[in-house]
């Protein structure tokens, strides 16, 4: 077998249409659908052919990839495409669906006797751009000959989290490393906000804590999207934010476990979305700590 496929890109939003173009320049056939074909069209300078409903997009396909808003959507979406699936078919769903999404996911794959891979991805739209993405995949083990050339194409690695894609090993680590993330992100901007309210300049913060253990990479980054007003295009969208925030808690609660900051990032998010943020980078989650937008 060669290392060429047939994908099927579901989804071509900030991070779909990025993967769906550097498997495209890997050499792979790809047909896209979005449900704003506009999302979409663009694909098409990039050799991708761009179809008009899902069906159509998995016509033929060897590797049917989904990345999509939550589990609701990805299992709405397979469905309209049912009709074109074939048996022994590969389904990457690189959506964060959450925990409880994967059964049902799972038992639709089984269904229609596709080869099911759990696969979230790490990473925003710098790296999915620069095909930098880390894969958290879970999956059978005699099919990955479908999925390591998509997984090569759209990530710089691929971490193996075990071989049954149902018991949704991937989707938790992608949830305990996410939790990570929007802690980090929530901290941030109430750090610029606690700075803007006692009038301390915020560079003095990043001056103090340099080179030393409190100093991080992602802090500084996120800070500057706020600082610099560049919080457009977004690298990871404050709604989706909110939606893995909500993932997170609610998995934490059905485990026993209770996740003050993650639920508090969630509300957070929420605010900042019903400001008018909702499209932009999640470190404007930031202006959720005012009433009124304040001079950032």
């Amino acid at each position: 077998m060669t290392d060429q496929r047939s994908v099927s890109v579901l989804g071509t939003g900030i991070m779909g249409a990025a993967m769906a173009r550097n498997l495209a320049r890997a050499g792979h056939a790809v047909r896209v659908w979005n449900r704003s074909r506009d999302k979409a069209e663009p694909l098409a300078a990039d050799g991708a052919y761009v179809a008009g409903d899902p069906a159509e997009a998995v016509q033929g396909t060897d590797v049917v990839l989904t990345m999509l808003y939550d589990g609701r959507a990805a299992l709405d979406v397979m469905r309209q495409a049912a009709p074109a699936l074939r048996p022994g078919t590969a389904w990457v769903q690189a959506t964060t669906a959450g925990v409880e999404a994967i059964d049902e996911l799972a038992a639709f794959a089984r269904e229609h006797g596709l080869h099911f891979y759990d696969a979230p991805v790490l990473g925003t739209r710098q790296p999915a751009e620069a095909g930098q993405l880390t894969v958290l995949a879970a999956g059978p083990a005699e099919a990955r000959d479908l999925v390591t050339p998509v997984f090569d194409a759209v990530g710089a690695r691929t971490v193996w989290t075990g071989e049954d894609g149902a018991a949704g090993s991937a989707s938790r680590l992608k949830l305990v490393a996410n939790s990570w993330v929007i802690a980090a992100t929530a901290a941030t901007g109430e750090v610029l906000a606690l700075a803007e309210g006692l009038g301390v300049d915020p560079q003095s913060f990043f001056d103090l804590i340099a080179g030393g253990p409190l100093d991080m990479g992602y802090l500084r980054a996120k800070s500057e999207l706020v600082l610099e007003g560049r919080l457009s295009p977004a690298s990871f969208a404050v709604t989706t934010a909110a939606k893995d925030a909500r993932l997170i808690v609610e998995a934490g609660a059905r485990h026993g476990v209770r996740l003050d900051v993650a639920a508090a990032s969630a509300e957070r998010l929420e605010r900042a979305a019903a400001q008018g943020h909702a499209d932009e980078d999640m470190a404007a989650a930031y202006f959720a700590s005012f009433d009124e937008k304040p001079s950032a």
